[in-house]
């Protein structure tokens, strides 16, 4: 019992080196314009919280989803669960979330369908949740559970998290040289979440593991799209003068994220600073934010692009766990060298988002564009795997829903 709470233990605190600061991070200055147009738009962030090390009291949790109300921000992706989690961590975790915020209960609404999603942007005062878990290890072994998993609202899941586990090897596994890559395993857990309609997230697996789930994907379920839900380009820092030769080993290649634009899934960028190879800065700023989105919709192109900032909270309880156990962290010091350079942080959606609107005004972007980006598609990813409903068959075009959803939401702002 104590070994297993030891490993768990060592799992969140290992977790919570990407939950980056929230409280501490800066609010860059936007227009009004542009701060109007978050309210207005359908805003889905993605961050990663496990309790005890994302946030450790209740009013943390309150206060960050307040601000990101005030911000206009309609929801988030908020991961559960992650690296050797058991289902009895997992099931733990679930219901110290849902007793939280359930001491403000008319605040949250909890997604089973893009409905619920669209329900939330025309209350306005509420967040939508969906639930994410970073890795397969929940469920014990027993694939039967993947199905409860959808019950619960579970929206996206990915197999291995950074190490190595028996569904295949993660990004530091592989970075250390295991080839293991996706197990027969890992496939027959892919197999279930495509059968109940579970987002397969490839974000923090090892590029052999990614390759041989989207060789999988691709064969056997043809026009299922799979997703990075946050994950860096190492193109955008390859070429940047202070580079490591590797790169930062969570970040993806082109290829990859091509791969996962082909299959109809969304690439998006997560605005952390100990990723940005090469710069590593004290404070993301809205430009970077924006370069990351812009070297993605080149990429791949604006349908297939969203965004991410995997904060929050504050990274004191992280740093100094982290300072007395560097050796834990076996990436050749890449991690701890990030950390003492500044890049500790990242840019919290509520506190960013409406200058990087501004930043991408001026390149040019549509209102349009960023709508896609925001929230856009993601909506459509969801609607296709959560509710089998492909974008060539929807009997609802996307102009009609944006027309209803607004209309409904201007009445609701008026009374």
């Amino acid at each position: 019992m104590k070994k297993q709470a030891l490993i768990t233990c060592i799992a969140l605190l290992f977790f919570g080196l990407c939950l980056q600061a929230s409280e501490e991070s800066k609010t860059w200055a936007a227009s009004n314009k542009a701060k109007k147009f978050v309210e207005e738009t359908i805003v889905i962030g993605f961050f990663a919280s496990p309790y005890g090390a994302g946030w450790t009291e209740d009013k943390h949790l309150h206060d960050y989803l307040n601000r990101s109300r005030a911000a206009g921000i309609t929801g988030h992706s908020m991961t559960l669960a992650a690296a050797s989690h058991t289902w009895e961590n997992f099931i733990v975790e679930h219901q110290r979330w849902r007793e939280t915020m359930a001491q403000d209960p008319d605040k949250y609404i909890f997604v089973r369908s893009i409905r619920d999603i669209e329900a939330a942007h025309i209350r306005g005062n509420t967040t939508a949740v969906v639930w994410n878990s970073q890795t397969s290890t929940i469920i014990n072994g027993d694939l039967k559970k993947v199905a409860t998993l959808k019950e619960m609202g579970i929206g996206s899941m990915l197999l291995s998290y950074n190490d190595l586990f028996r569904a295949g090897s993660g990004s530091l596994a592989e970075f250390n040289g295991n080839t293991t890559g996706v197990t027969s395993w890992g496939l027959a857990i892919v197999n279930e979440m495509v059968k109940h309609g579970i987002i397969v997230d490839l974000s923090h697996m090892g590029p052999i593991t990614t390759n041989g789930i989207m060789d999988h994907m691709d064969k056997n379920y043809p026009g299922v799209p799979y997703v990075f839900t946050h994950s860096l380009p190492i193109g955008l820092y390859k070429n940047e003068p202070a580079a490591t030769p590797k790169g930062c080993y969570r970040n993806i290649s082109d290829e990859e994220a091509i791969r996962a634009a082909k299959s109809g899934g969304y690439v998006s960028p997560t605005f952390t600073e100990w990723m940005m190879d090469g710069i590593w800065p004290d404070d993301i700023t809205p430009q970077q934010c924006a370069d990351m989105i812009d070297y993605y919709v080149k990429l791949v192109g604006v349908d297939h692009v969203g965004i991410a900032s995997d904060d929050m909270f504050t990274t004191q309880p992280t740093m100094g766990f982290v300072a007395k156990n560097s050796a834990m962290y076996a990436d050749d010091g890449y991690m701890v060298n990030a950390f003492n350079k500044g890049a500790t942080g990242c840019g919290e959606l509520a506190k960013i988002l409406p200058a990087i609107t501004d930043e991408l005004w001026k390149r040019g972007y549509s209102d349009e564009d960023i709508k896609k980006i925001y929230g856009g598609n993601k909506m459509r990813v969801y609607r296709q795997v959560w509710e089998g409903i492909a974008p060539e068959n929807d009997p609802v075009s996307k102009k009609e829903r944006e027309r209803f959803v607004n209309k409904y939401r201007n009445k609701f702002i008026e009374k």
